[in-house]
């Protein structure tokens, strides 16, 4: 089988730039990405029960009041964290009295108002640490094939990242602090993927010196290409997984990891090496 994937690089290219282009009017029309209470601050209730109970119990009374997302911790035995967004004084009596109806008598050992776990410190060293992770792998790519094979990959991976916020604005999920972890998650990722690629290339480079460009490119895609998508869907089984399956606290990850995946295995096949064509041409 043969595909014409650098001819047809300005489908691919349009492809991407039409998606980011929908995330980032999402993200103007929402104000940015939805933060949770981790970034915003909220109300935190700590609760000793008189019998034991589990988290998942605790988490079902709270979906009552559209409180399902609240981080939940058992500290020791039959006391738990409730930290949730802030509630109003008659709001937090509904939410004791509901749990109180349905778990059973407990001892209120503290309720406060609290601030945003994820400080804007925090969120600062995520984007510098996003940064300096870019021009590391710059200087490695560079070193290991050339310049132009690293300017090609860490597009290819500020692609994924803009399309997973993007797409995460455009669908309007609250995100918490597992959101950053899948964000240097994918990036680690793609950048793999990309980087087997670019060996395939520089070796049919070698081995090949009369083969037109276009199709020496080609022909080394399509001979990783059954690694990549084997890669990506055993990857992927697992990612599913986690998102059906898993708990409350890790669907932002699971969804983050879903997306990038998509994104970066994408960008890895229809965008780094068409674009390293695209720069070795000028």
């Amino acid at each position: 089988m043969k595909l014409d994937i650098v001819g047809k690089r300005k489908i691919w290219f349009g492809l991407s730039f039409l998606v980011i282009a929908v995330g980032l009017v999402a993200l103007l029309l929402h104000g940015g990405l939805n933060p949770g209470i981790e970034f915003q601050g909220g109300t935190l209730l700590q609760l000793q029960f008189n019998q034991a109970i589990s988290l998942e119990q605790v988490r079902s009374v709270l979906a009552d009041y559209n409180l399902e997302k609240s981080t939940l911790q058992e500290t020791k035995d039959r006391t738990f964290l409730i930290r949730t967004k802030e509630l109003s004084d008659e709001a937090q009596r509904d939410v004791l009295a509901g749990l109180k109806e349905k778990l059973g008598p407990y001892e209120v050992l503290r309720i406060e108002k609290v601030g945003a776990v994820i400080s804007t410190e925090l969120k600062n060293n995520a984007f510098l640490a996003l940064t300096i992770a870019a021009i590391l792998m710059l200087v490695y790519i560079a070193l290991r094939f050339e310049i132009k094979f690293a300017l090609a990959g860490v597009i290819a991976l500020i692609h994924d990242v803009v399309v997973t916020v993007g797409i995460f604005a455009l669908l309007n999920v609250e995100i918490d602090s597992t959101f950053i972890a899948a964000i240097l998650t994918i990036v680690g990722y793609s950048i793999n993927d990309t980087i087997v690629i670019f060996d395939r290339i520089r070796e049919n480079l070698k081995a090949s010196k009369k083969e037109p460009l276009a199709e020496l490119v080609n022909r080394s895609i399509m001979e990783t290409l059954t690694r990549s998508i084997n890669t990506a869907l055993t990857t992927m089984f697992a990612v599913i997984a986690l998102l059906l399956f898993g708990g409350e606290t890790t669907k932002v990850f699971a969804l983050a990891l879903f997306i990038g995946l998509l994104a970066g295995t994408y960008s890895s096949i229809f965008i780094a090496s068409p674009i390293w064509y695209s720069l070795h041409n000028k």
